[in-house]
């Protein structure tokens, strides 16, 4: 069994505000640690129940945080930046479940750092309809290619999102929402116990079924006019309101890669602390 870990950072326990995450700063350097010992700790219960071969897949910021010289042994590292798939690269290698590891809720919804890619110039993401979190629109990229996701962890917040995308994944909330930058946080000794206990029950659910490519709509509100304008020139992409761009895509794999050219051409739009 081949597993998938998409590790991100701000749903670590401890992790509560900007200089927590951000690569270079001393907290980011502080939690890159604990970052490091949530995939170990989650690497060690898939391996123990049966996974041959586990894949983590840097999910956060640079794309360049885990410490791979304290990686579990049973693991390879796929980091860097630019990759096609982006959070999810890997998940069209034949993979037989996927882990959301240090997850969070989506841009407008509460939870601590809660964002969708850009960390505060994005107000509210959909798809199909549906307000979309980064878990939302990982777990249906992964359904496309009929790969289960597994576990979730994050704050509780981010739990009971996952509730409404992964219904049947086991979940693990290592830290209770206070704020946007408090919480409530396990030990990690305590968060690396239960991560494994997850994982390990985790894998009885894993095994590729028969994906289903299908059309998608995304549409993604910006907190400034200037950058849906930047993001609509885009080919296919809308401006359907005055901060507010929408696109339609053949399949899941399309959507998301527009969607990352979406949220790169709005980035190289923002002008200093104006946005």
């Amino acid at each position: 069994m081949r597993i998938l870990i998409s590790a991100d950072m701000e749903g670590v326990t401890g992790v509560t505000w900007t200089g927590d995450v951000v690569p270079g700063t001393e907290g980011w350097q502080r939690f890159r640690r604990l970052f490091t010992e949530e995939v170990d700790a989650c690497v060690e219960g898939l391996v123990a129940s049966g996974a041959t071969e586990v894949i983590v897949n840097e999910a956060h910021s640079s794309q360049r945080n885990l410490l791979i010289e304290d990686l579990h042994t049973s693991a390879r590292l796929l980091t860097g930046r630019h990759k096609p798939l982006s959070m999810m690269q890997g998940i069209d290698s034949g993979v037989d479940g996927v882990v959301f590891l240090g997850y969070h809720t989506g841009a407008g919804a509460e939870g601590v750092l809660a964002h969708t890619y850009l960390e505060n110039s994005i107000t509210g993401v959909w798809l199909d309809g549906v307000a979309a979190s980064e878990g939302r629109l990982n777990a249906a990229l992964a359904a496309e290619y009929g790969v289960p996701v597994l576990m979730v962890t994050g704050d509780d917040r981010t739990c009971a999102d996952a509730v409404s995308y992964a219904p049947s994944a086991w979940l693990v909330a290592v830290k209770e929402c206070v704020s946007r930058y408090a919480a409530v946080c396990l030990p990690p000794a305590v968060a690396f116990s239960q991560i494994t206990e997850a994982a390990s029950a985790a894998m009885a659910r894993a095994g590729r079924s028969e994906g289903v490519v299908s059309a998608h709509r995304i549409e993604v509100e910006f907190d400034a006019s200037h950058l849906a304008e930047a993001a609509a020139v885009v080919p296919t992409v809308d401006l359907i309101g005055v901060r507010r761009v929408g696109f339609d895509a053949a399949s899941m794999t399309d959507a998301m890669k527009a969607f990352k050219i979406v949220t790169h051409v709005a980035a190289g739009a923002i002008e200093g602390i104006y946005g």
